[in-house]
């Protein structure tokens, strides 16, 4: 299967995973994802669909039931958080996802792998979001919900990743501040790293995507481009209409579900 990965030109793959929190209750029911080199993925579905769930397998922090997870050519499933970061990927959760009795700073330093790089890489970070640069000493608890996002970005670029899993980046923000995030992503996979989003701001997260999963009960629904799915009329009228099961943060996955 590594193999296979390596020739499709696949940097990761999910391969019919299954996996929940308690014993015999699956979230997700042989759910697989794709994603190549430079890429923007998104993954989107109603609440309880299991988007959190897969990031949160592929990330190593719920083992799969079955299936496997293949990473730059290495079969990874199983493998422990740190030791996925260190391999290249990390992970921005939707909650706690920052220090927030730390400053800026010492949040970005807690995410240096190699500490005599560290300063080298925090400048690079002041770089991508100058309003963090500002902020240096300014303790994370008394930011905003989007400043804190930021710092949550930039802590999970300190390790220099190939691909970042982003959870509901967006949720919660007020709307200058997901404008604001949006655009980070764009500029952050302009850098060279590999995106995968699950994200409750369907529509805005599609436009931006080079592809895109619809997940319901633990299934793959749909696939295709982001274009693909911001015009298919099955995709607009279950996921992207009135009824707003997208478009609302995930309390239940958030939660855990």
């Amino acid at each position: 299967m590594a193999a296979d990965a390596a020739v499709n030109g696949s940097v990761l793959r999910a391969n019919d995973l299954v996996a929940g929190y308690v014993p015999e209750v699956d979230i997700l029911n042989g759910v697989s994802l794709e994603v190549r080199e430079g890429e923007i993925v998104t993954v989107i579905g109603p609440n309880g669909a299991g988007k959190s769930t897969l990031i949160k397998t592929i990330f190593g922090l719920l083992h799969p039931r079955r299936g496997s997870v293949v990473f730059r050519g290495s079969d990874i499933t199983g493998r422990k958080p740190h030791d996925i970061t260190r391999s290249g990927m990390s992970y921005v959760p939707q909650l706690d996802n920052v220090f927030p009795s730390l400053t800026v700073e010492e949040n970005l330093e807690m995410g240096a792998l190699d500490p005599s790089g560290a300063h080298e890489r925090i400048a690079r970070m002041y770089d991508v979001f100058p309003r963090l640069g500002e902020r240096t000493d300014q303790v994370v608890d008394t930011m905003s919900g989007g400043e804190r996002q930021m710092v949550a970005m930039a802590r999970a670029l300190m390790p220099d990743p190939q691909v970042m899993l982003l959870d509901e980046p967006s949720a919660g923000l007020a709307p200058a501040f997901v404008d604001a995030i949006f655009d980070k992503c764009g500029e952050i996979n302009r850098t060279g790293v590999t995106l995968v989003m699950v994200e409750q701001n369907a529509t805005r997260a599609l436009g931006m995507s080079s592809r895109g999963y619809v997940l319901d009960v633990g299934t793959n629904r749909f696939q295709g481009t982001g274009r693909e799915l911001l015009e298919d009329p099955k995709v607009t009228e279950l996921y992207l209409g009135g009824t707003a099961r997208v478009d609302r943060p995930e309390e239940g996955e958030a939660a855990g579900t």
